[in-house]
């Protein structure tokens, strides 16, 4: 097991995306190579970055990383958001998830920051 595999942030993380990657199915199919394909890399990034910046041996490498994963994680709502707008599509689950990732994230970021 890798550590970042070991942040709860990580994990539920990955939960979310499961669940975003799940949701997409109810998107109109016209859609996939515009916000359905963006959707995905956005909750993707989420996770990668968590787990790039936790194989830095500096914690402003890291700091950065968790950063970037919540400007993902921002932008993966926002996708959510015009989903329901535009398409009807209920992400409540995904969108309470996303809340929880937040969480998560913020307080690894203030943790981090505190140590640096």
């Amino acid at each position: 097991m890798y550590n970042f595999e070991k942040l709860r942030a990580w994990q539920e993380a990955i939960k979310l995306a499961e669940m975003v990657y799940r949701l997409t199915k109810k998107f109109p199919k016209e859609e996939k190579f515009a916000l359905i394909d963006q959707l995905k890399r956005a909750v993707t990034s989420i996770s990668l970055n968590i787990a790039e910046g936790s194989g830095s041996r500096s914690k402003k490498v890291f700091v950065a990383h968790l950063e970037i994963a919540i400007k993902s994680l921002y932008e993966t709502i926002s996708i959510l958001k015009l989903g329901e707008k535009l398409f009807k599509v209920n992400s409540t689950k995904e969108l309470d998830q996303c809340g929880q990732v937040n969480k998560l994230l913020q307080g690894l970021l203030k943790s981090i920051k505190s140590n640096v």
